[in-house]
């Protein structure tokens, strides 16, 4: 979590910041295999040098970004879980729980599906 530490410190919301460090630090925690990176002045989390999901915060929201590919597939399940969601990405409201079975099929799509990808992002 050290390399999420400035980012953290930087959300003033107090329920906020600790609502993002336990998403990120599920993450860590579930897929031990992802790299851990800041990028875009955000949180994300990447395999073998691919984009895998991302995170940023807004004052009503935490955004989930796992590209457009992963919420074209997803959306029905994101509008199930009570997000809304853009072509790029989802919101979780601060006044939502998180959906964590969401996420984790949302993060082993991406690990499979960009398994031979050799590029940042899909092209």
């Amino acid at each position: 979590m050290e390399v999420f530490s400035e980012y953290l410190a930087k959300i003033e919301n107090k329920e906020n910041r600790e609502r993002v460090e336990t998403v990120l630090g599920w993450v860590l925690e579930k897929f031990p295999n992802l790299q851990p990176r800041i990028a875009w002045n955000q949180p994300m989390f990447t395999d073998h040098g691919t984009f895998i999901i991302g995170f940023s915060v807004a004052k009503q929201h935490m955004a989930v970004a796992p590209e457009c590919v992963v919420i074209s597939r997803f959306s029905e399940d994101i509008k199930q879980a009570g997000y809304d969601h853009s072509s790029e990405l989802f919101r979780i409201k601060w006044s939502s729980p998180v959906d964590y079975s969401l996420l984790e099929k949302i993060i082993e799509f991406n690990i499979e599906d960009k398994k031979q990808c050799t590029t940042f992002w899909r092209k």
